[in-house]
């Protein structure tokens, strides 16, 4: 598969007074085209910040990428000057936040909230807009979609609201779609939902998906491929399948560890100890190690590099190492 969005050792840091708070540390991403990735991890493990780097959406001032390459389909966004990212952002890449009540303009309607994407990228006329979103309108699920323009986002629930979301983003046929915890405030049957919708929309339209939350359940019903974050770090990177299969870092374990199942009867669900620390104030060595069960000496001394195993999965733990060196 060709590669359509690379991301090389993407280092976004937030200096504050006299510290820097290194949030994104050295990430490497790729999406291939018509793929879906997730970013997991707890709330603080970057993957927000890593998103929105991609979108060059770093809050400023304070945020900065220092370090990395971000490449679209062979075109370097880094390189490229707000205006040129303008253009980009909405056509080329598209993304849906977190919070789908409050992401909408609550002045405008929903009609205009698309057509203006719409006559600003496609340069479409105010009729052909119009057009085009009604029709986008019904591609989401909307029966009404003639009437529903000229409604207030007020007067929609989240699930529709976040319908809304999906047609803005996939107006302008993006390349890469990328949804900030799209299911969150949701309940579990719109959530199931809007998955679906995403899924099938990716499929019509032939777009990538970056996919970021923290509930492994929307990973196994979307991803492709996995990636593991943890402290502003990639620690762990496997096709879907293989990574619920069999997780290889001690803190994916832990993540997996602590989903509930139907299986089985097991009174208390396991939880992974401690906190993810402050980018202000990582750990010496591996940043998990003070939470790990299985760390040793080393993992306190040294920090682990991303390493591909024989599988050609890339975990971050010195635990691999080891195992190479018995083998």
């Amino acid at each position: 598969m060709a590669a359509l969005l690379e991301v090389k050792n993407l280092k976004t840091h937030f200096f504050r007074k006299k510290t820097v708070v290194p949030a994104v540390d050295g990430v490497d991403l790729t999406i291939n085209k018509g793929e879906t990735v997730a970013i997991v991890g707890e709330s603080g493990s970057g993957k927000s910040i890593t998103s929105l780097s991609i979108m060059r959406l770093v809050p400023s001032p304070g945020g900065k990428i220092v370090d990395g390459e971000i490449i679209l389909d062979g075109k370097s966004l880094i390189s490229l000057s707000e205006a040129e990212m303008c253009k980009v952002r909405g056509n080329d890449v598209s993304m849906i936040f977190q919070e789908p009540m409050t992401s909408l303009n609550p002045v405008l309607t929903v009609g205009e909230q698309i057509t203006e994407v719409l006559t600003y990228h496609q340069k479409l006329s105010k009729n052909e807009a119009t057009k085009k979103a009604i029709e986008m309108l019904e591609l989401v699920g909307f029966s009404r979609a003639a009437e529903l323009i000229t409604d207030y986002p007020h007067r929609l629930s989240g699930g529709m609201r976040q319908r809304v979301m999906i047609a803005i983003a996939m107006s302008c046929n993006p390349k890469l779609l990328i949804a900030d915890e799209p299911t969150t405030a949701l309940d579990v049957t719109i959530q199931a939902q809007i998955l679906d919708l995403m899924k099938d929309v990716s499929k019509k339209f032939d777009t990538s998906i970056l996919l970021i939350t923290h509930d492994l359940g929307v990973v196994s019903e979307i991803a492709d491929k996995v990636v593991v974050m943890y402290g502003g770090q990639v620690v762990e990177q496997a096709d879907v399948d293989d990574l619920f299969d069999e997780p290889l870092h001690p803190y994916t374990i832990g993540l997996m560890n602590s989903i509930p199942t139907i299986e089985g009867e097991i009174e208390r669900l396991q939880s992974i100890e401690g906190n993810v620390p402050s980018p202000e104030n990582m750990p010496k060595g591996c940043r998990f190690a003070p939470r790990c069960t299985k760390a040793f000496d080393r993992c306190f001394a040294e920090a682990p590099q991303l390493k591909q195993t024989n599988g050609g999965r890339k975990v971050r733990c010195f635990l691999f190492d080891e195992e190479e060196a018995k083998g």
